[in-house]
């Protein structure tokens, strides 16, 4: 077995492909847009489950910063082809007007099986995240490590709101995504696994069962990847701005590091500490980096439990040399994630214009802000 402490790092974003010029979301994707994109990349665009999605993966990379500038490079490339197409990108977990109903499935046979499996919950899964890969120094200890990880998933959900509309109607929620990916079958919270060998077993019940081909039809919030040898982060919408995704990958990095070289830490997880996480997961999507989360001994705000966190991871950031990039979760907590500020764009020219010139605006917005 190949031991690595490097813990390598892969960063997904998924996108919405919209009209240059209007904003408004494209139901059918140009072929011709999609193979350009993928021979400018290399093939790393790829369309995702509806037509109205496009998505990037990085290479995996030792170095934040040169993961930083290749994810910069690919919404700049996906852009520009966009562009010659009529065509334009926007990075958030939700568009702000598109209609679920006018979507159209990209070709397929995995996309076959999943909609003949999901039906209307598919055709809704009009939704865009971000995915973090990290591969641990001993692949057989990603179940072990992601069980111990659940007290901070709620945080990695509140730092990258970024859906908080849904059909041109402001949700209430800072993190509508969730809401609506969570009707899917085997999303959510992963159940309380302490080894590879139980999750093995689930796994296996469900293949044997003709539920599923494989493990890569299991969509928790973290998950063992099946294709590479990474414990995969699929909670957070994808950000708005590409420093804000590049925050949250080294967060989980740093993460993965300490809990990795610290067997005991949260050691203790039982089905209440489970129930919890539940809890802030919701309170994450509802109020985002502005709400609270139910602590040890009472409530503790997002705000002060990112802080805590940071405070503890900060000697693995340090080691794997992504400090500075980590840090960035604070300015995120402080000045707002993308859906505070969509959510103010849209007050600000609702209370004289209307909601339809409001939403227009949160969209102009979202162009803009995703190739800044």
């Amino acid at each position: 077995m190949i031991m690595t402490d490097a813990y390598t790092l892969g960063i997904e974003e998924e996108y919405f492909l919209v009209d240059a010029r209007t904003k408004l979301v494209t139901r059918a994707m140009p072929e011709a847009f999609l193979a350009a994109a993928r021979e400018a990349t290399n093939g790393q665009v790829m369309g995702e489950f509806l037509q109205s999605q496009i998505e990037v993966r990085t290479l995996p990379h030792h170095d934040i910063r040169t993961a930083r500038a290749e994810l910069r490079h690919l919404r700049q490339t996906v852009a520009k082809i966009a562009a010659e197409h009529g065509l334009a990108i926007l990075a958030a977990g939700t568009h702000p007007t598109a209609d679920w109903g006018r979507s159209q499935q990209s070709e397929g046979g995995r996309y076959d099986i999943v909609m003949g499996d999901l039906q209307m919950i598919g055709r809704r899964n009009m939704l865009c995240g971000l995915h973090v890969h990290v591969e641990l120094p001993d692949p057989d200890d990603r179940v072990d490590v992601m069980t111990r990880m659940l007290p901070y998933l709620p945080l990695f959900i509140a730092l990258g709101t970024s859906s908080p509309f849904w059909r041109s109607r402001p949700t209430g929620l800072m993190g509508y995504r969730l809401a609506a990916y969570d009707e899917l079958p085997r999303t959510g919270v992963p159940e309380l696994f302490r080894s590879k060998e139980e999750f093995d077993a689930y796994v296996a019940a469900l293949v044997q069962a003709n539920v599923m081909e494989d493990s890569s039809y299991v969509w928790w919030s973290m998950r063992p990847s099946l294709k590479h040898p990474t414990l995969e982060l699929r909670a957070p919408d994808c950000p708005t701005l590409v420093d804000d995704s590049i925050a949250i990958a080294a967060l989980w990095r740093s993460l993965a590091r300490r809990l990795t070289r610290n067997p005991e830490l949260n050691r203790d997880i039982n089905a209440v500490t489970r129930a919890i996480v539940v809890e802030n997961k919701w309170r994450a999507q509802r109020y985002g980096v502005r709400g609270t989360f139910v602590g040890e001994s009472g409530a503790i705000t997002v705000a002060d439990f990112a802080e805590q966190v940071l405070d503890e991871t900060a000697a693995d950031a340090e080691a794997l040399g992504c400090f500075a990039e980590m840090q960035r979760c604070r300015a995120i907590v402080g000045a707002g994630t993308s859906a505070d500020v969509q959510v103010a764009v849209f007050e600000a020219h609702g209370k004289t214009q209307g909601r339809a010139y409001a939403l227009s605006a949160v969209t102009d917005w979202l162009a803009l802000a995703t190739l800044q």
